[in-house]
Parts: structure tokens; sequence; C-alpha cells
């Protein structure tokens, strides 16, 4: 039996809305090679999803997402010859939640994956091998490289043709650190077809290149160097003016900057206990802050199940997750 033990993702939002193929260079030509989608994240090591794997005479699953684990199975088990895997057993012992903002289809996905190639006995694939094998890093590549390496992770968005988009950066989160992860029951997340149509009209509207430009200087300037240096307090501005940022790109297709006026709330209420790293990740309605160790984040999360009464599973606290998933 094989287990494999992955990591949550926070997203904390992408670069480039544009489709175009060319970006104008200084003398207005459509001459540089552009980009689409892009973006920038975060593994944390809660709630995460434990899954094991074995071998037996028909395809099964059982556990939380168990139906959706099974489809990632069958998709992979089609991508070889019929005889080269023999159907397996799945339980998923632990699962984050789906369409809250934690990437759980991607981990998911990329974990039943994992799982079936050592069990199977097939070739060592690369994590984007797998991605492709169950269809994932469709858009964002950060879940996938994340599901590989852990840590805070950049990539560089896609080129025409839709190919996983490549990882440009990738650096630990300081130990100490913890992140505040709140999971509220105020809806789901777009996903599905909702969350095409989304980007599609998305795709209509397009990401200002200067808005494009911010958000650039903000990670490459700000939340990288910030954690080179341990600095918290740059970091939090950084990914917090970020975070808005792209919400505010977002908001002809959402409630505003962030999925809704409760969550809106949620990050003021945070923003105004002096915690600077705070957003929305993905199209939540999960919320994160960082903060500067257990004792202030444990402070942090209290705080916010009182405010607005939560309960304490709804109200997580985590530290990053500096490396890939694991088969234990």
């Amino acid at each position: 039996m094989i287990r494999v033990q992955a990591p949550s993702r926070l997203h904390f939002g992408l670069l480039s809305l544009s489709s175009d193929t060319h970006w104008p260079n200084l003398l207005g030509e459509e001459a540089v090679p552009s980009r689409h989608f892009g973006g920038a994240g975060v593994m944390i090591e809660q709630p995460g999803i434990v899954l094991t794997a074995q071998p037996a005479d028909d395809w099964a699953a059982e556990g939380v997402l168990a139906e959706r684990a099974l489809e990632d199975a069958r998709r992979f088990a089609q991508t070889w010859p019929a005889h080269v895997l023999r159907p397996h057993r799945l339980v998923i012992e632990r699962s984050a939640p789906a369409h809250v903002g934690l990437g759980t289809g991607t981990q998911l996905g990329l974990a039943v994956a994992r799982a079936l190639c050592i069990s199977g006995g097939l070739p060592d694939l690369t994590t984007v091998d797998l991605a492709r094998r169950v269809g994932r890093g469709m858009r964002s590549g950060v879940g996938v490289h994340g599901f590989a390496q852990g840590g805070f992770v950049v990539e560089a968005g896609q080129r025409p043709g839709g190919r996983i988009a490549p990882l440009v950066a990738r650096t630990p989160c300081p130990e100490d650190w913890r992140w505040v992860v709140v999971l509220p029951p105020w809806g789901a997340g777009l996903h599905g077809q909702e969350e095409r149509e989304a980007f599609r009209r998305l795709d209509e509207q397009h990401m200002d290149l200067e808005t494009t430009g911010h958000l650039c200087r903000l990670l490459m300037l700000g939340m990288l160097p910030a954690l080179q240096e341990r600095d918290l307090d740059g970091f939090g501005e950084s990914l917090f003016d970020f975070n808005r940022r792209v919400g505010q790109s977002f908001a002809t297709v959402q409630s505003g900057p962030y999925a809704s006026s409760p969550v809106a709330d949620l990050v003021s209420f945070i923003h105004r206990q002096g915690v600077h790293g705070v957003g929305q990740s993905s199209w939540g309605p999960a919320v994160f802050a960082v903060a500067d160790g257990a004792e202030r984040a444990e402070d942090l999360a209290q705080r916010i199940r009182e405010h607005f009464g939560l309960q304490a599973e709804e109200v997580l606290v985590t530290a990053a997750c500096n490396h890939g998933a694991v088969v234990l």
C-alpha cells in the first residue's frame, strides 16, 4: 500500500489576464512575447491531503472527495496502454475542502497520480507530467510546482498553446512564521463552468499592462527579497497590496476586490489588528494572514473566531510547507 501526503496551497493572485500573443516594445511594435496568467502562492501544511492506494480487482475509492479521486485515477489510467496499470482502491484519509481557495483539486489529482505511479511500478514521472495526465495546471502552475517542491512559488504564466507555466522562483518561508487560514461557511469559490465563464469575461476586458507592472514590482522587489531577509512587515505589506490589486482586476466577476462583502469585512478586521499580510486565496472564500510566530497567530485566530462566530475548525493555524508531497 502506498500513502501520499500533500500540502494545501494559498494562491495570492495572477500577474496577467491578457491573452495577447505579444506586448508592445519601446518603439510601439507588438514584438515582446507575452504570457497569460502567471502568479504566486505558498504551500501550507494544513489542512492538506492524505490518501492511500493499493491494487484491487476493480477501481474503487472511499473517503472525502472519493468520486473526484476516482475520476482522477481513471483519467490517469487512460493515459497508459490498457494492460500497464491495473485497477486500484483509493482511500482518502484526509482532505482539505474543495472550491474554497486551497487548490484541493490539483493537490488531490497529483496525489492520486503519484500514488498510482509508484504502486503500479510505472516510470518516475515529473510532477508536470503527472499534472498533464490528470488535467491540472491548465491556468495556474502554482499548485503543480508547489506539490513538487513546497515553499513560496512563482510561475511565469503560459505562452500560447496552454503548456503548464514554468517555475521561475521558489524560496522557503521562515520556519517560525505562521499562517492563519480562515475557511468561513460563506459559499464556495467559482469553479467549473462558472469559472470558465468568468475568465472569458476577464479576457475580454484585459488587465492593463500598468497593473501587471505594479504586480511584478510588488512580487520581484517586495515579496521575494522580504522573504530572503525574513522581513515580515515588508513581505506582508507587499502581499496585501499585491492581493488587493489582483482582486480589483476581478471586481467585475466577484463582489469587488474580494469574493463577497463578508470576506471583505474579514480581511478588513484582520488588517485592523495590525497584521500586514492578509488577503483572499484564489476565488475564496478562504482568507489568509501571516503572523510572526505561533503565539501571535493563535491569538489572532481566537479573535477572528470570537468576532465572526466561527468554529475552531474554520480558523486554522499552520506553518508553511517547505517541501513537496511525501510518500509515507
